[in-house]
């Protein structure tokens, strides 16, 4: 048995004014051949596991490159091709193969292409030939394109968001990809378009049991997967949106019905799957209200949506109102940080910082700020994967706390704060910039769990982002929109 692997990964916000180049791939994670550390990465688990069960089970895995950009604007042409025409290289020199598996986001948007994971596949399969298996483990917040489903033998989704089971699909895609190399599975995957725009957390209800149960039907009748792709609604691209994805062993007519049902269950959901958003000002009432620490989540100006992490609003209203016991995490302002370190861990300095990449950034902060803690090249952990955050400073000023980052990231873990040395248990309120990632990590801390619209680059009402090229009708954007069959 030989099988190839590889990632490139990231998520394309198409109206993010944070352009995403070469650079932005080698600054978030890139490994070369045979250089991915150990530990499994977001986008990397499928290369992570084939290495493991290789190692067991005597047969060879040849390494391809691995690389992941934070969310931001659109991939630059020369960014995605030197990427892609890389691994196509390192594929072509590995033939013969039994077997590929392929790590990636599925909303990556290049300049000239819609649908990048869609091109990369396509190559693949014309690089290795009808009939060896290409397993893909996919973010569901992907656009699952028709181009991907006619060319990949089968795609794996992560179920849970936040994506806490990354490394699970990874195995889920490394054993059915084998069994399918070893030809004791013949995969089929059927595709329905649900035709709709949303958000869709499943450490709530309706979510949680619509998993669980579709996780209860693989392993029987014939079922190999089921996968939700939740869509990324920030890519103005023709086919995004929710689709449902079912995988069967060669039976493509009862993988159909299901995948239709399970459309029509999901469609029926809509408008009922996303949290309650409130105001900054409703969220600070709340907290105040005393009892332990309120996380309060800033999804509108989530990094890991594509949005700069660097808006002050909800941070302002706080100093306004006076509000002490409170931490913020992260800002994102690389210029803020080097002061710091400039100034030294326990000086004072007058800090302007955040506020500086987009209209909807709001004001920069003017505070005499105390520098708590620096540290250099610090991370923050995401299940058992270290993201990094690159220089990062700790700072205080009338009884508020904030994390000031370098590499632009989303609230993930909790040690984004207390590594830092900024305690969560004491806190009134903690506000995190995260959709909803940061849940598993800040759960356990929280009296409250908070959802709050801040007015940032990322709309948390899908009618107000300024599609231009959807494929239409969609809900909400059109209310007639109903699910349909695709191929």
């Amino acid at each position: 048995m030989r099988m190839f692997a590889a990632s490139i990964g990231t998520e394309t916000n198409t109206f993010s004014p944070i352009p995403t180049a070469l650079e932005s791939f080698h600054e978030s994670f890139y490994a070369a051949p045979g250089q991915h550390p150990d530990d499994a990465k977001l986008c990397t688990a499928p290369l992570w596991v084939a290495r493991r069960r290789a190692a067991a089970e005597g047969w060879t895995l040849v390494e391809g490159s691995c690389s992941f950009a934070e969310p931001a604007g659109l991939v630059s042409r020369a960014a995605y091709e030197t990427l892609r025409d890389e691994v196509l290289g390192q594929l072509r020199a590995a033939m013969p193969l039994d077997a590929v598996v392929l790590g990636l986001h599925g909303a990556m948007v290049a300049d000239g292409y819609d649908d990048c994971e869609g091109d990369l596949i396509a190559r693949v399969r014309e690089i290795v030939g009808a009939q060896v298996p290409i397993g893909v483990e996919l973010d569901p917040h992907c656009h699952m394109t028709q181009k991907r489903v006619a060319h990949a033998t089968l795609i794996v989704c992560f179920k849970e968001f936040p994506h806490t089971d990354f490394v699970a699909r990874g195995e889920e895609v490394v054993e059915l990809t084998l069994q399918a190399a070893r030809g004791r599975i013949k995969p089929v995957m059927s595709l329905c378009d649900c035709r709709m725009i949303g958000s869709f957390p499943t450490t709530m209800q309706p979510m949680r049991g619509f998993v669980d149960r579709i996780s209860a039907l693989e392993g029987h009748d014939g079922v190999l997967s089921v996968s939700i792709a939740h869509c990324f609604p920030y890519a103005d691209v023709p086919e995004m949106g929710a689709r449902i994805l079912v995988v069967t062993d060669n039976q493509r007519a009862q993988g159909d019905r299901l995948a239709r049902a399970l459309a029509d269950e999901f469609f029926a959901m809509r408008g009922k799957t996303q949290p309650d958003f409130h105001t900054p000002d409703e969220a600070i009432d709340i907290a105040l209200q005393g009892g332990g620490p309120v996380v309060v989540a800033d999804p509108s100006d989530n990094p890991g949506g594509g949005a700069p992490g660097d808006s002050t609003v909800i941070l302002r209203r706080l100093i306004e109102r006076g509000v002490t016991g409170a931490a913020l995490a992260p800002i994102w302002d690389p210029m803020a940080v080097r002061l710091c370190f400039m100034a030294g861990c326990g000086a004072q300095l007058r800090l302007r910082f955040g506020g500086k990449t987009a209209p909807t950034s709001g004001q920069p902060i003017d505070a005499l700020v105390t520098v708590r803690k620096l540290v250099r090249e610090a991370t923050q952990t995401f299940v058992d994967a270290k993201m990094p955050l690159g220089d990062s400073a700790a700072i205080e000023f009338d009884g508020i706390e904030v994390v000031l980052i370098t590499k632009r990231n989303q609230a993930l873990g909790s040690d984004l704060l207390t590594a830092m040395g900024v305690g969560i248990a004491d806190k009134t309120i903690v506000v995190v910039k995260s959709t909803n990632h940061f849940h598993a990590a800040f759960a356990p801390f929280a009296r409250r769990i908070l959802y709050c619209d801040s007015g940032g680059p990322i709309p948390r009402d899908h009618r107000m982002v300024p599609y231009t090229r959807l494929q239409r009708p969609i809900w909400p954007l059109d209310e007639d929109a109903r699910p349909v069959m695709l191929g």
